[in-house]
């Protein structure tokens, strides 16, 4: 699975650099074997914010991007919707989303966006948002796929400022960005991805790689 989203992240021609950041002992000896460049990081990282802005004390750059291991389908189009919003200099954050299939809006595991025009993100939920309370119909339901950047200034903050409250209560990091007045700004593609938490999404995982090939 790592080496299928680091091929995805070599294939955006918008990284200059892309790494393996891992603190298993296993996932380091794979990435050795088939001579894909890791780094170790420690094993305390509480999020994968946390392990970006470990890897960004050693090495240098103005943008860093966020891309999880367990994101087998990632795909340059992904990145590059990503990258779009940080043209602009007042973007500190950024990441993505796509449209909410009818049978994810009310899934937990499937975290929806509600975006302002501008393309800032207004809230990030487990919950069914926004709430169509009069059952009108006709919402645009943003589902948030999980890849990050973050220009260096952000990253660097994120670790110093407390887990939030709102944080805590959704289990997600990025409304500690939220929650301290960082904005995110999310980019938008036609392409959803599935990632793997259970032994279901594996599976339908392998099988759109399967007919893939």
């Amino acid at each position: 699975m790592i080496g299928w989203v680091y091929r995805a992240a070599r294939a955006c021609p918008l990284l200059d650099q892309v790494l393996i950041a891992t603190d298993s002992e296993e996932v380091l000896e794979f990435a050795n074997a088939h001579n894909l460049p890791a780094v170790f990081t420690p094993e305390d990282c509480p999020s994968g914010t946390d392990r970006v802005h470990a890897v960004a004390e050693s090495i240098a750059a103005d943008i860093y991007v966020n891309i999880q291991g367990d994101e087998p389908l990632v795909r340059p189009e992904h990145l590059d919707a990503l990258l779009e919003p940080m043209a602009r200099p007042e973007v500190q954050v950024s990441t993505v989303a796509t449209r909410c299939a009818p049978d994810q809006i009310e899934n937990p595991n499937a975290v929806k966006v509600v975006i302002a025009a501008n393309g800032r993100a207004l809230y990030f939920s487990r919950a069914t948002i926004p709430y169509d309370r009069d059952n009108a119909g006709g919402i645009p339901y943003r589902k948030h796929l999980g890849i990050y950047a973050y220009r260096k200034d952000a990253l660097q903050r994120f670790p110093k400022l407390p887990p939030s409250k709102l944080e805590a209560a959704e289990k997600l990091e990025q409304l500690r960005f939220l929650e301290n007045g960082i904005d995110i700004y999310v980019g938008e593609t036609l392409y959803d991805t599935i990632g793997v938490d259970t032994e279901e999404d594996l599976r339908a995982v392998e099988a759109i790689l399967q007919t893939s090939r």
